[in-house]
């Protein structure tokens, strides 16, 4: 009896808490009922009913497969903030055009255009459609120009340029100059390179070399630059949510070349799929500190005191070593070397 007892306080307090072990605190002046609005994100409405936003999937009563699929929000729609039987605050789903239901989140085959997004996508839209990463190992055997238009050392749009090793199967590629490589601050071995994105190519014929028309230019184009097949990775609607494992990692770059980031600013991290970060993994920034003090008998001395958290970031996207993130809180400048952790 005592042992049936015991586990039902644990399972009560582990409700009441959630799964950090520490009660689920709603935000100040926390609506109890909230119209999604066009413009509206998955992260602006989880600020805006908690302190810690990524415990989201909590007041929702989520499970792990209804993070990664979750069901959309539409604008029109209405969340209503409620407290359970036991006092813990959870958020229910009305929708515009049905019936008044608890928010069961579902997998939907259809591309729903108009839901709301994880974060904005204006933001972001660049880091999407530009590939800013390439793999430490991608960079040997990617195409190259190897020759110019007649006439040109610099190409541009409508110039033709001739390929080495381009897939003949692929029409539309990017075109990108060798950036400078991200290592990782502990082991000093390369994650990847930052490419320099230049502008699109289209391939006209194929061959060795191959020939290709410049569709846009960023910057002027010229031998020796590289190609990368053009994609354009979805930012997937994944609910923001911390990771499950403990990820303990360091800001590699501020992108646009800036040794500082603030709110709003996209960095580069050194941890990606391969120490299991997804798109809506939120992470704690953290800036270790030692203080400049003087002792007793008058002397310098250096106390080091525990982390101090300067914002958080959202995952938007991944690659194996490395992942971009967008600071969506910030207190105060945001620096290389930064750590990244587990919130």
């Amino acid at each position: 009896m005592i042992r049936f007892l015991s586990a039902f306080l644990l399972a009560t307090v582990s409700l009441l808490c959630g799964a950090t072990g520490q009660p689920i605190e709603l935000a100040d002046h926390a609506p109890t009922r909230h119209i999604v609005l066009p413009g509206d994100t998955l992260w602006g409405l989880s600020s805006k009913f908690l302190k810690d936003p990524w415990r989201w999937p909590e007041v929702w009563r989520m499970n792990r497969p209804e993070v990664v699929n979750p069901h959309r929000i539409y604008p029109g729609d209405v969340i209503l903030l409620e407290r359970d039987t036991d006092g813990s605050p959870r958020l229910r789903l009305q929708k515009s055009l049905q019936k008044d239901v608890r928010l069961v989140p579902q997998i939907h085959v259809e591309k729903l255009t108009d839901a709301i997004p994880a974060i904005a996508p204006n933001v972001i839209r660049p880091f999407l459609s530009e590939p800013l990463i390439v793999e430490a190992d991608g960079l040997e055997n990617a195409p190259r120009i190897v020759a110019t238009q007649e006439g040109r050392v610099f190409l541009g749009p409508t110039d033709r340029a001739y390929v080495s090793k381009a897939s003949p199967t692929i029409d539309y590629w990017h075109v990108y100059r060798n950036g400078k490589a991200l290592r990782d601050p502990d082991s000093q071995a390369v994650l990847g390179y930052e490419a320099f994105y230049l502008g699109t190519a289209k391939q006209l014929q194929s061959g060795d070399p191959a020939t290709f028309e410049i569709l846009t230019a960023k910057q002027e184009i010229s031998r020796d630059d590289r190609l990368v097949p053009l994609t354009r990775p979805e930012l997937l609607a994944y609910v923001p949510h911390k990771p499950e494992a403990m990820i303990d990692g360091r800001v590699l770059s501020v992108y646009g070349g800036v040794g500082v980031g603030g709110l709003g600013s996209v960095v580069a991290i050194n941890r990606g799929r391969a120490d299991g970060l997804e798109i809506g993994h939120v992470l704690s920034l953290q800036r270790n500190r030692v203080l400049e003090q003087r002792d007793q008998q008058d002397r310098q001395e250096q106390v080091v005191v525990p982390p101090h958290r300067q914002g958080l970031l959202f995952v938007f996207r991944t690659f194996q070593r490395i992942s971009y993130a967008l600071i969506v809180q910030a207190e105060g400048t945001i620096e290389i070397n930064d750590f990244v952790r587990t919130p």
